[in-house]
C-alpha cells in the first residue's frame, strides 16, 4: 500500500487489519492516526473450562481471531486481542445478563484482580505470528449493592468481561489501576505500537509540517 498521510503520531506502512468489532479497540487504534480495516472474527472462543491458565487463554483466543482473518487477507498484517479478567484464579467472563453481572461486581467489590490482554499479531505470507501479553491490576471500589444493581441496570456491564467498563461509567468503581490503563480497556497500546513499529508495519509521522 501507499505511505498514509498522516493525520495523527502515527502512519500506516503496510496493510493491517483489526480483527475485533469491539469499538473500544477501534477507538484505541484509531487515535493513533492510522489506517486500518476491521474485520470481526467469528472463530469459535475458548471458555473458561478450557483448562488453559489465564494468560494462555487470551494468548490463544487472540492467536485464533487473527489467524481466522488472516486466511482471507495473508498480505496482511493481523491483530487480534481477547481480554480477560481473572479474580483469584478463577476467570470471570462476560455475564449470562443483569443478576449475574450482579453477583459477579459484588465479588469484584473492594478487591484486586487482574485483567490480562492477549495480542496477536499474524502475517501468514511473511510468517509472522507474534504473541505476547500484558496484565494490569485493578482494585475496586467497595461498592454500595444498590450502586452495583443501578449500574448494572443500565446495560453497560453486559458486553464486557468482569461485568465493567473503565472507560464508561463503571470508572466509577474503579479506585486505582497499577499498570496499562488502555490494557483494562481491551488494547496495550504501548505494547502494540512497540510490535508494529519492529515490524515496520507503522511509523512515526515525522514530516514537516505534519
Amino acid at each position: 500500500m501507499d505511505h498514509q498521510e498522516c493525520s495523527g503520531t502515527f502512519r500506516t506502512r503496510l496493510p493491517l487489519i483489526l480483527a475485533s468489532a469491539s469499538p473500544r479497540r477501534l477507538s484505541l487504534l484509531s487515535s493513533l492516526g492510522l489506517e486500518f480495516r476491521t474485520l470481526a472474527s467469528d472463530v469459535q472462543e475458548l471458555g473458561e473450562d478450557s483448562g488453559l491458565d489465564p494468560e494462555s487463554l487470551a494468548l490463544e483466543n487472540s492467536r485464533l481471531k487473527a489467524l481466522d482473518i488472516s486466511r482471507e487477507n495473508p498480505d496482511s498484517y493481523v491483530l487480534g486481542a481477547d481480554t480477560i479478567v481473572v479474580l483469584e484464579g478463577r476467570i470471570l467472563g462476560k455475564p449470562r445478563d443483569v443478576e449475574h453481572a450482579v453477583a459477579m461486581l459484588r465479588s469484584l467489590s473492594g478487591r484486586w484482580h487482574r485483567v490480562i490482554t492477549g495480542c496477536s499479531i499474524v502475517n501468514e505470507a511473511r510468517g509472522v505470528r507474534d504473541l505476547f501479553s500484558v496484565e494490569s491490576r485493578v482494585l475496586l471500589a467497595d461498592v454500595p449493592e444498590e450502586l452495583i444493581y443501578a449500574y448494572c441496570k443500565s446495560g453497560e456491564p453486559l458486553d464486557k468481561a468482569g461485568s465493567y467498563a473503565v472507560q464508561g461509567a463503571g470508572a466509577f468503581m474503579v479506585k486505582e489501576i497499577v499498570g496499562s490503563w488502555t490494557n483494562v480497556v481491551g488494547l496495550p497500546l504501548y505494547e502494540v505500537v512497540d510490535r508494529l513499529l519492529g515490524l515496520e508495519v507503522v511509523e512515526p509521522c515525522l514530516d514537516a509540517g505534519n
